[in-house]
């Protein structure tokens, strides 16, 4: 009889990353408006380490060696997760520095190969750093889920999750984005 019984469907680990490092980001802001609206059974972790990561050094990144403490807590979590999604400024026409070093600390990993990646660009003029973001992740070898990717409408606003929340043309892309990479997740 047991053999019948439904099983419980392992929870859902997504990774939100932020590019930038602002007290007031948008993006950072966004990720925390998704973490709330994610639905039983998946749990969204916003990633706040970035500015601890060191500047990329290959020397530091030998296989079999250990790597500075804050890189191993970063692949850890990504090697936990089931998909990430990244919010990124755009500075200068690119990415920024900061956010690119994390990316570079993945590079070698066999924690990121494969991982299914969203895009939330809170700022529609920042299309730049958008397609950086998927070339580089191509590079990478993430599977891009287009289909989960959101814009939201927040160019040139400071907003708290709180607010961001509160804007409904926002609630219906973060809902849809994370509804989007969930259902691919669960189709396999």
């Amino acid at each position: 009889m047991a053999d019948s019984l439904p099983r419980a469907k392992p929870p859902v680990r997504v990774l939100a990353i932020s590019g930038s490092l602002r007290r007031a980001s948008i993006n950072t802001a966004a990720l925390e408006a998704l973490a709330r609206l994610a639905p039983e059974g998946v749990s969204v972790l916003v990633y706040r380490d970035l500015a601890k990561l060191p500047p990329f050094n290959p020397d530091e990144d030998v296989e079999d060696e250990p790597k500075p403490e804050p890189v191993e807590t970063f692949r850890q979590l990504v090697g936990a997760s089931d998909a990430i999604v990244i919010a990124a400024p755009e500075y200068a026409h690119g990415l920024p520095g900061p956010l690119k070093n994390a990316l570079d600390w993945l590079v070698a990993s066999e924690t990121f190969a494969g991982k299914r990646v969203a895009l939330i660009n809170a700022s529609p003029r920042a299309f730049h750093a958008q397609a950086d973001l998927r070339e580089i992740l191509s590079t990478m070898a993430a599977r891009l889920m287009p289909e989960a990717f959101a814009t939201l409408p927040l160019t040139g606003k400071t907003v708290t999750a709180a607010e961001v929340l509160a804007d409904a043309t926002c609630v219906r892309r973060l809902k849809e984005s994370l509804e989007a990479l969930v259902g691919a997740l669960q189709e396999g």
